[in-house]
């Protein structure tokens, strides 16, 4: 077992009640008569994984955010539904929704009152400047006032975070990858108007200046964090030293699939090859990043659903130990959602998310593609 922080390597016995964890004894323990049980001797256990950045509003397919506005209230409602479950069958049992369209997340959630999904911490849709990355989703504003107005809204809707484009993005036409979508005194306007509210804001940044522009605003999360400028990727060691003493969570957004006929990304083009991304991840590690893994699901054929096995193992290729790469998926991943108290880790009084995998995740992370078991909140899926 892999209880969110250390490895258990003869095992244990975990009890479940009330989607709660009960109790957990040692190998060798057996349940009492009559309580239904798995036994998987081969496999390892671990707490239910968390994807700290999807976007259910996408169906995982080619232009599938371009097909978000003629999209209809069923349409929607089908595709958060279908990207949930598919979210579940990898293992994922709590995902952080990092950008609806017109609320529809927070809509389905409030409808759908638990249910046999993972649970869903959102954003609402991400605040962009006009004509900015994503503003097909609804979340376009200029100047302090709107941007205050924004956030304000956000919170009062029930959202768990903010999100704000720092950047341009690769899936958006006519925006630029490398260039600020805010001016320094607005990204700290929102910040501000995030943690006066309580909630926790994190911000899209590809380019270096717009990591440090996020950086010197003081938000909580960077998402992508790639680093992009004209020469290539460049993440100066100062950078990450002050990435690690200021404790922001850094989301690389790994893990992709391999599909013919896909053209190469924007940023590929500006020198962000896979083999780069995975260098600069391992710099982040050595330098004390804190790491957390998502995979911006949804968004395209290469970012489908239920994605986030690879990006765990894209974080082991890059040099990060098995056990630390898993926990940024459970108990790190649990503390930057905000569930650190009750998810991420096999513990007493944690909910009862829990994934069982055929094989060792640790000697071996392509275990994590064989998903034998999923449990949420006590209940087999």
């Amino acid at each position: 077992m892999f209880d969110g922080e250390r490895v258990w390597p003869d095992g244990a016995l975990v009890f479940t009640n009330g989607g709660r964890i009960t109790g957990i004894e040692p190998a060798g323990t057996f349940p009492p008569d009559g309580w239904p049980s798995v036994e998987m001797p081969h496999g390892t256990l671990l707490p239910g994984l968390i994807d700290t950045h999807v976007h259910l509003c996408g169906d995982g397919r080619t232009g599938a955010l371009d097909r978000l506005p003629d999209y209809s209230e069923d349409r929607v409602t089908a595709v958060i539904a279908e990207s949930l479950r598919v979210q579940l069958a990898a293992g994922v049992t709590t995902v952080r929704d990092l950008g609806d369209r017109a609320w529809a997340v927070l809509g389905w959630r409030a409808q759908a009152g638990g249910g046999p999904y993972p649970q869903i911490v959102a954003a609402g849709p991400p605040i962009t400047s006009p004509a900015g990355h994503c503003w097909s989703m609804g979340g376009e504003v200029q100047g302090e006032q709107q941007l205050r107005q924004a956030v304000r809204e956000r919170a009062e809707r029930g959202a768990d975070v903010v999100k704000i484009m720092a950047s341009g993005g690769a899936m958006t036409a006519g925006t630029d990858v490398l260039a600020c979508q805010f001016r320094a005194e607005e990204l700290g306007t929102a910040v501000d108007e995030a943690h006066a509210a309580g909630l926790p804001i994190t911000a899209h940044a590809h380019g270096l200046p717009a990591i440090e522009q996020a950086l010197a605003a003081g938000v909580d999360g960077i998402e992508h964090c790639t680093g992009l400028t004209r020469n290539g990727i460049e993440l100066p060691d100062r950078l990450l030293a002050a990435l690690a003493a200021a404790g922001i969570a850094v989301c690389p957004t790994l893990g992709r699939v391999e599909v013919a006929g896909e053209e190469s990304t924007v940023l590929e083009r500006a020198g962000a090859t896979y083999e780069a991304r995975l260098e600069a991840v391992a710099r982040m590690h050595r330098a004390g990043v804190r790491l957390v893994s998502g995979a911006d699901a949804g968004i395209t054929a290469v970012k489908p659903h239920g994605l986030l096995p690879e990006a765990v193992i894209d974080l082991v290729a890059a040099g990060i130990p098995a056990a630390e790469a898993l926990a940024s998926a459970t108990s790190v991943a649990a503390g930057v959602c905000g569930l650190g108290d009750r998810k991420g880790r096999v513990r007493v009084g944690f909910d009862a998310d829990l994934v069982l995998v055929d094989g060792d995740p640790i000697a071996d992370p392509a275990a994590l593609r064989r998903i034998a078991h999923v449990i949420v909140r006590g209940e087999p899926r």
